[in-house]
């Protein structure tokens, strides 16, 4: 059984991510989206929220499993039995970064490979943090992340 990694801060997660994780999943016979602690990052979204919103706006691949993880990569595929870690790529700012990160990847599990998936053009702009701007400046989002997403961004700023 073929197994992929995408994983993530996924705060919160987009349009873009699931473009990313509808294409793996036409690819690897399962696809574990797992939310990463990222120790240099400040997230809006707890992790629980984060994966509830991955969970919900994956409902509908079914071999799509959502997980969360706060140790390193390498070490949690390997635990999970993963062949492959999908990344998406929007830019060549983000081909230097994940290039960097998979190199390193390899020298500490050779037997991972990573793999770049390059978006759609209509996701190119997208990010997190530019989402999170514009809802928290006031623009709507709405076409930019699933309806869940949408939602829990209104809350969060309603809280604010």
């Amino acid at each position: 059984m073929s197994i992929a990694l995408c994983p993530g801060s996924f705060d919160p997660i987009t349009n873009g991510h699931l473009d990313v994780i509808r294409r793996a999943a036409g690819i690897f016979d399962k696809v574990l989206v797992t939310v990463f602690h990222n120790p240099r990052k400040t997230p809006l979204f707890t992790i629980p929220e984060r994966m509830q919103m991955a969970r919900e706006a994956t409902a509908d691949i079914p071999n799509v499993e959502v997980d969360s993880c706060d140790g390193l990569l390498v070490e949690y595929a390997r635990s999970r039995g993963v062949n492959v870690i999908v990344k998406g790529l929007r830019a060549v700012s983000d081909f230097e970064t994940e290039f960097q990160m998979a190199q390193m990847n390899r020298e500490l599990e050779p037997s991972i490979e990573t793999m770049f998936i390059m978006t759609k053009t209509e996701n190119l702009f997208l990010s997190s943090r530019i989402i999170k701007e514009i809802v928290f400046l006031g623009g709507d989002v709405s076409r930019f992340v699933p309806p869940v997403v949408n939602t829990m961004l209104q809350k969060k700023k309603e809280g604010s």
